[in-house]
């Protein structure tokens, strides 16, 4: 089968007719193609965008929030089909995939249809000067939305809905390496009522279809979650242009481990924020930090828990870790275990690509503990993003702050202890957009979302999304 592009609210070929294969990670084999569309087919995206942004920027929000409401209705009426496609485009398992990926979709169109309705803006008296000063939150226009692909439909509704509920319309690109859930979206959407043109999706490559979206002197805001170097390159591109930019990149997350944690449910939650998503989440804590008292009990207590962790076949039950999402990207984090070595570290289980009966051309790979001499190792530095963690002890709270400030990243960072102060003192100074103590991705759709430093610029979710994207205008009247 091939993938179309969704534009004007009908499904068609790219313009030049051209091409991509697209691999199912569970078996190594091409199952569709997706279009490598053109500066010609966003060129024909926008257009659609442009001429439905007038008659959307006007419709009242009670009639967007209905359109929205109806759309996360149906995603959760096709579940089932949702699921099965996110699982073979990704190669994440299908529990997974019922649990996570497809009910988060539902819920954020479902949030910021809500979300919309108590949206407020600012009234300021200026008592003395007989004046009234008020501001008008306005719809940009039309935006671009690039999404990556760990959480396919997660991520890219996560960032469709806020800007279709402030009125804007979208030109969306999912990643090209997992176009399906984006493809399927596009008949939820017109059998939801959403009018043509206020979101078009279109494919392709990062390098051609994404830098057309970037580039256009029209589209006025940039949405994008990814990689840092991608982000740099955006950035480089939109920033000149006086661009609107979002970016949510990289992290290298710290997890610290303090003796005084409930230590049965920290180890139980960390075998999950480590190799969730066969750890292509960029907020899995990717590096252990342990308090040296307990730190010999809890190298063999996690290694014993993660050595039981089944990788197998997305579609089998009983697997917890599926197949990663392409074969460059297993070859990447293969070569990562080889670094690891050669610096010094110690691979306490895991490093090794798997085979799977029946699925032999599969990309799996055992889920990965690395026991390492110093925290400035390059697998301690560098996004790694799958299933490999590295672990080291430490001794006190000065020493551990220090390690975990000392990387170019600053998205998330998790905390287990029960000491009061020292949750508030680290906390305060942890250089992260987000910290969870004695828990892991814990998300409350209300709260702000980002990182700093090279984990990105700016914030998503709640209303920060809904500021993104709209332009404030301040009315001044003296009466």
């Amino acid at each position: 089968m091939n993938i179309q592009n969704y534009i004007n609210g009908q499904y068609v070929n790219p313009i030049n007719n051209e091409w991509i294969d697209n691999y199912n990670p569970s078996n190594g084999e091409v199952y569709c193609q997706i279009p490598n569309s053109s500066k010609e087919d966003v060129e024909q995206a926008y257009k659609s965008a442009q001429s439905a942004f007038s008659k959307w920027s006007q419709t009242t929000l009670e009639e967007r929030s209905r359109i929205m409401l109806r759309v996360s209705e149906l995603i959760e009426e096709n579940l089932d089909r949702l699921a099965e496609a996110e699982s073979k485009d990704n190669g994440k398992p299908l529990w997974l995939a019922k649990a996570v990926d497809i009910p988060r979709a539902s819920s954020n169109f479902r949030f910021f249809a809500n979300a919309i309705t108590q949206f407020a803006s600012e009234s300021h008296e200026s008592v003395g000067q007989n004046a009234i000063n008020y501001t008008l939150r306005q719809p940009i226009g039309v935006v671009g939305c690039i999404s990556p692909w760990n959480l396919p439909l997660y991520l890219f509704s996560w960032k469709i809905a806020p800007a279709i509920a402030a009125g804007n319309c979208v030109v969306a690109k999912p990643s090209e390496v997992t176009p399906m859930t984006a493809y399927l979206l596009g008949d939820i959407c017109t059998e939801a009522g959403l009018p043509k043109g206020v979101l078009n999706i279109v494919h392709g490559l990062g390098t051609s279809t994404g830098q057309a979206i970037v580039e256009h002197p029209n589209i006025k805001a940039i949405s994008f979650t990814g990689g840092t170097a991608t982000g740099t390159h955006i950035a480089r591109t939109a920033a000149p242009m006086f661009k609107k930019l979002s970016l949510e990149l990289g992290g290298k997350n710290p997890n610290i481990i303090f003796a005084d944690c409930d230590y049965e449910d920290m180890l139980k939650t960390t075998v999950r924020s480590s190799f969730a998503n066969q750890g292509q989440i960029c907020l899995c804590g990717s590096r252990i930090f342990v308090e040296a008292s307990i730190y010999e009990q809890f190298k063999t207590d996690f290694t014993n828990a993660v050595s039981k962790q089944k990788v197998g076949h997305p579609l089998a039950e009983e697997t917890k870790i599926g197949a990663l999402v392409s074969k460059p990207h297993l070859e990447k984090v293969l070569n990562y275990v080889e670094i690891a070595k050669e610096e010094g570290g110690k691979v306490l289980h895991g490093g090794n690509q798997l085979t799977i009966e029946g699925h032999e051309n599969g990309y799996y790979m055992e889920p990965t503990i690395i026991e390492v001499p110093s925290d400035e190792c390059r697998v301690n530095q560098e996004e790694i993003f799958g299933p490999v963690v590295t672990i080291m002890p430490f001794n006190s709270e000065e020493e551990v702050l220090e390690m975990a400030n000392k990387v170019k990243y600053g998205l998330s960072a998790t905390l287990w202890t029960n000491d009061l102060k020292r949750t508030m003192r680290m906390s305060n100074k942890l250089q992260a957009g987000i910290v969870w103590v004695n828990t892991w991705l814990m998300r409350d759709l209300r709260t702000p979302f980002g990182g700093v430093k090279d984990s990105g610029v700016g914030r998503e979710g709640g209303f920060e999304a809904l500021r993104f994207f709209t332009e404030p205008k301040n009315v001044c009247i003296k009466y």
